[in-house]
């Protein structure tokens, strides 16, 4: 079996971010992934403009102790320009509003005192005080975002402020799913003797979406050779990636490492983690060239642990977008005891923080407990024959921080 960083470092050898490129508004950017460097088109701010609700003046004219009551000669709100600030005398400025020209500080209103023959300034001035320079943000033609950033929420903000309303993004992914088992059924369909609900396929939709990536669902595939690599072959067809759930274990119903080597090839096969062993990954062909394919395990826990370590960083690397950095354990006290460890296998524990400020783990760690995944907020990570005893300090991933 290979290691969680050997099977990563194989999956990602090679691969390289699809290619196609379009142009969309900003507004629908969110998540995707630029295709080109953003530089600004302005300077941002565009002018010196006040930091404060206050006063702008000269703070050469408060030099007198105590301080004389400047005249208030002008008013300016944002979105207006002032007139040339004449010497002793003071503008009434707001928030965003640019400084007039002769100005070079700005009092915030709270000190000062304004009267119906002007307004004193009770606290010392500096030139520049409470003064947002022109480009001090942003200077126009400076690099705003490179190329391969991901566009979060920040970074449309910072796009917009640069004026650009469009962002040139690669195309999104497309992912087929499958799903194999003829135990399966649709939520909402009677449920036979024997049947289980397909809970994985929504589930793994919902990662593949929450990915940014298109999820191409080819339902459920029956327990057969000749109907899995007729699946594969439909689901690789104009695909950049063919992920399935169960049928990659050892069991004379699996029967998806035949297929995959049928139809393609078949790279890696099980890795020493647990949940997840029967991770699967390799390449399925067809007419355009060489479809990626990644088998998850059945059991919904194995295929959701499995996901955001070996399948999420794939995505990333198909996307164009930084690999998630990787994950930042905090080491926290246990609140439960582990006495038994499996001595060969990495061992992911679905966890949550406790109100003792310590790490609880879900009293049914079996990997087809999905209440476990639903009820953590990560996984304590133990390395293969790892003893913990109630107050030991242990690795705990936060799911946010395992998806980057």
């Amino acid at each position: 079996m290979l290691t969680l960083e050997q099977a990563q470092a194989q999956m990602l050898d090679g691969v390289r971010p699809v290619a196609g490129v379009e142009t969309i508004p900003l507004f629908e950017s969110l998540g995707r992934v630029l295709a080109a460097d953003v530089v600004s088109t302005v300077d941002v701010p565009p002018l010196d403009n006040s930091a404060m609700d206050g006063y702008a003046l000269r703070s050469a004219d408060l030099t007198a102790d105590p301080v004389a009551v400047l005249p208030v000669s002008q008013r300016i709100p944002a979105g207006h320009v002032g007139q040339p600030l004449q010497p002793g005398t003071a503008a009434r400025i707001f928030t965003g509003a640019p400084v007039p020209p002769g100005a070079d500080a700005v009092v915030m209103q709270e000190h000062c005192e304004a009267g119906d023959a002007g307004v004193a300034v009770r606290q010392p001035v500096k030139p520049g005080q409470n003064i947002r320079l022109q480009g001090e943000d942003v200077k126009r033609g400076a690099l705003v975002l490179p190329l391969g950033t991901a566009i979060t929420p920040a970074a449309m903000g910072l796009i917009a402020s640069a004026g650009l309303p469009q962002v040139q993004v690669r195309r999104r992914l497309h992912v087929a799913l499958l799903s194999s088992g003829d135990e399966l059924v649709a939520p909402g369909q009677p449920l036979p003797p024997g049947a289980i609900y397909n809970s994985n396929r929504y589930m793994l939709r919902g990662l593949i979406e929450a990915s940014g990536a298109v999820c191409a669902d080819f339902g459920i595939v029956a327990d057969r050779l000749d109907a899995t690599r007729e699946a594969l072959r439909r689901a690789a067809d104009g695909q950049d990636l063919v992920l399935t759930t169960g049928g990659v274990s050892v069991g004379e119903e699996d029967h998806l490492k035949a297929a995959v080597r049928a139809e393609g090839a078949l790279d890696l096969w099980q890795v020493a983690i647990k949940p997840g062993k029967p991770l699967a990954f390799g390449r399925i062909r067809g007419e355009g060239g060489e479809t990626l394919f990644v088998g998850l395990p059945g059991n919904p826990v194995a295929a959701f642990v499995t996901f955001l370590l070996a399948v999420r960083p794939l995505l990333a690397r198909l996307s164009g977008a930084p690999l998630p950095p990787t994950p930042h354990a905090a080491r926290l006290r246990a609140e439960f005891d582990w006495p038994r460890p499996d001595p060969k296998r990495r061992e992911f524990l679905r966890a949550r923080r406790a109100a003792s400020g310590g790490v609880e783990i879900h009293p049914n760690q079996n990997s087809g407990v999905l209440t476990s995944v639903a009820w953590a907020e990560g996984l304590v990570d133990l390395a293969p024959g790892q003893v913990v005893q109630r107050g030991d300090p242990v690795p705990f991933l936060p799911y946010a921080e395992i998806w980057g």
